[in-house]
């Protein structure tokens, strides 16, 4: 009978198992005697021989790998810059950054060491690179927040287990290579030298006062040493103590390094002084009490902080049509741009050339914005930025405008024509000025002549009224229901009234405000409206301090003289014209003054000085480079005069720029 294969296997290990019982020590006697028994043939032994050295190598690498253990060691290497200031939101003036390494502050390039995930690791090596940071009681760290141009710092969160190096490279932090700015938490680090920079090198003499100073500090005794003796010096104890309190007063603002023991007798008061004098410092404007004067110094620092940067080339053709002009115009104030750098400004087809060219640019850019554009970008012909009555321009509620960013736009050419001296836009609502500014648009004034929507205006109107029909009724609640405002009953009349207001006003228009405040920025003229709210109304002038004068122009005109070095006129002749011109400013409306004063100078600003000058010619020209008016000499009667004055003042053309 034959068997089951299971059978047969069970019936094989069994045997196996007998056999294994019955010579434990085979296999290992089998073992010991395999190396003897192995032979080689002579090939066998001839390639042995001959790759002997790539088998010896082989064995080596063999035997060392399994020894080589690989130690894992983390490092980030970034730059870093410590701050002394506590309180400090901005990256430093240029000066405060150069004087930074001194005092052992300043930008450093930091390579870390360590876990990933230790946060003494950042700790230990900030103190060991900025020692003074102990003296800050603790730190936090900063990046640059925005683009380049910007020079906000933003906070980096500290983790609830402290700054880590896996919280600096986690990209969610958005660092990448951009510098990390170190600022003290709790109180501000010394800007001494004395600690971080010891004098060393020899003792030498000062070949002028003979005075022994460290061969490190010579370079600063000498920039002070004035060659006084060291006994006239000691004379002078009682003097040097006030001069140092003055320093003390004037190093509250700008990095002085203090005096080492060897340059006891040395007062840097005097260097100090004439270094502020040089180079004005980025807050001084912070501290001006004229307003006017605190613009000006906050305008000349930040053109002069870019004035080596890439120049901005604004270039317009004479010949082309008025919408094309403007697309021109739009299309230099949509790009991104340094716009603090140097501004060329060209008018091809045109031998106009100097500063006048750029206030023909300043006074055309606000007239657009001021009276509109002839492009039609909103479906509406003319397109107006701002829309109202005088003193009350709000924003218009276009979404073709809004979608074109073109409030943005505008808000550049606000800043850009401040930054430049040149005219302003006239007329905007408070409330729209209040809430530019960050204000709370809840405490924004609003008045019902600041809603420019006259059915609009005329629903909220009704609800002044004590009572109400049935029909107004139905038309209030539209409109509140429309704008997610309860209907209108006895109770809210008023509050509804002012939430109807403010909707219309600013409601409506906080996406407009919004790109206005982005263009601000993006001119970097922000900083001077939020800290100096008095320099806002000479941004934002109302309507009336615009109006023009006879008295006001004739105050600034400098007449002709019978010595002057212009072409020779008997006296009756000039005494006539220069009469005719006063006849015609004192008769003229506030309106046609701005048009003359914008054809004699270029723009709608009063300069200090008006000029003129009897000349040659057929009709009256103007030099906007040197606020010039040249009148001919062969008028006879008024009529013709002004005929010809206000045919000039019209003009679309330059004259002599």
């Amino acid at each position: 009978m034959s068997k089951s294969c299971p059978e047969l296997l069970r019936e094989a290990a069994n045997l196996i198992e007998e056999a294994l019982s019955r010579s434990p020590t085979a296999p290992a006697a089998q073992s010991q005697q395999i190396p003897a028994a192995q032979s080689r043939t002579p090939v066998q032994a001839e390639v042995a021989r001959l790759f002997a050295p790539y088998n010896i190598g082989a064995r080596r690498n063999m035997t060392r790998r399994p020894a080589q253990v690989q130690v894992s060691r983390r490092s980030y290497t970034h730059t870093v810059c410590c701050l002394a200031d506590h309180n400090a939101d901005k990256i430093p003036s240029v000066l405060v950054i150069a004087e930074l390494p001194h005092s052992g502050l300043g930008e450093q390039k930091v390579t870390f060491s360590g876990n990933d995930h230790d946060p003494m690791v950042i700790t230990n090596k900030l103190i060991e690179v900025f020692p003074k940071l102990q003296q800050g009681g603790g730190f936090e760290l900063l990046k640059l927040l925005g683009s380049t141009r910007s020079r906000n710092l933003a906070l980096l969160q500290c983790p609830s287990t402290g700054y880590t190096l896996a919280y600096l490279k986690d990209p969610s932090t958005m660092i990448g290579q951009a510098t990390i700015y170190i600022r003290p938490l709790q109180q501000d680090l010394p800007l001494d030298c004395e600690s971080s920079r010891p004098a060393s090198g020899p003792v030498i003499p000062c070949i002028t006062c003979q005075m022994e100073v460290p061969f490190s500090e010579m370079k600063l005794h000498r920039l002070s040493c004035n060659g006084t003796p060291m006994e006239e010096r000691e004379q002078e104890g009682g003097q040097r103590e006030e001069n140092d309190s003055e320093t003390a007063l004037v190093s509250d603002s700008v990095p002085v390094r203090s005096e080492t023991s060897a340059e006891s007798a040395v007062v840097p008061a005097v260097m100090v002084n004439e270094e502020l004098d040089r180079k004005e410092t980025d807050s001084e404007w912070k501290i001006i009490e004229e307003p006017t004067q605190a613009a000006k110094v906050f305008k000349e620092n930040l053109l002069r902080e870019h004035a080596t940067g890439k120049p901005l080339r604004m270039k317009m053709d004479v010949r082309e049509s008025e919408e094309d002009r403007e697309r021109e115009l739009l299309l230099f104030y949509k790009q991104q741009q340094e716009w603090a750098c140097p501004l060329h400004c060209t008018l091809v087809g045109d031998l106009a050339i100097g500063e006048g060219v750029m206030r023909y640019f300043m006074t055309t850019i606000i007239s657009k914005l001021q009276f509109g554009f002839s492009l039609d970008l909103g479906g509406m012909g003319r397109t107006l930025l701002f829309e109202g009555e005088p003193d009350h321009l709000v924003p218009a509620a276009s979404e073709a405008l809004i979608e074109s960013n073109l409030f943005r736009v505008a808000g550049r050419m606000l800043a850009h024509t401040f930054l430049h001296d040149g005219p302003h836009v006239t007329g905007l609502s408070p409330a729209v000025i209040h809430v530019l500014l960050n204000g709370d648009p809840e405490m924004a004034t609003v008045v019902i002549e600041d809603c420019p929507d006259l059915h609009i205006r005329s629903i909220i109107e009704l609800l002044e009224h004590e009572e109400l029909t049935p029909e107004q009724k139905a038309t209030v609640s539209d409109l509140s229901m429309s704008w997610d405002l309860p209907a209108v009953t006895k109770t809210n009349r008023r509050w509804l009234h002012n939430k109807l207001l403010l909707h219309a006003v600013v409601g409506r228009t906080m996406r407009q405000i919004k790109q206005l405040r982005k263009g601000l920025k993006d001119v970097m003229v922000w900083p001077l409206l939020t800290s100096r709210p008095d320099v806002v109304p000479l941004l934002f002038p109302k309507m009336a301090e615009m109006q023009f004068t006879p008295q006001m122009l004739l105050e600034e005109i400098t007449w002709p003289v019978e010595d002057s070095d212009d072409e020779d006129f008997d006296l009756d002749t000039t005494c006539r014209i220069t009469g005719f011109l006063r006849m015609f400013i004192e008769t003229a409306s506030s309106g046609t003054l701005a048009q003359l004063l914008t054809s004699w100078v270029g723009w709608e600003m009063l300069p200090p000085e008006l000029t003129v000058v009897i000349s040659e010619g057929t009709l009256p020209t103007s030099s906007t480079c040197f606020e010039t008016l040249k009148l001919p000499a062969h008028f006879k009667i008024y009529m013709d005069f002004e005929k010809a004055l206000v045919a000039a003042i019209k003009s679309t053309g330059f004259g002599l720029v």
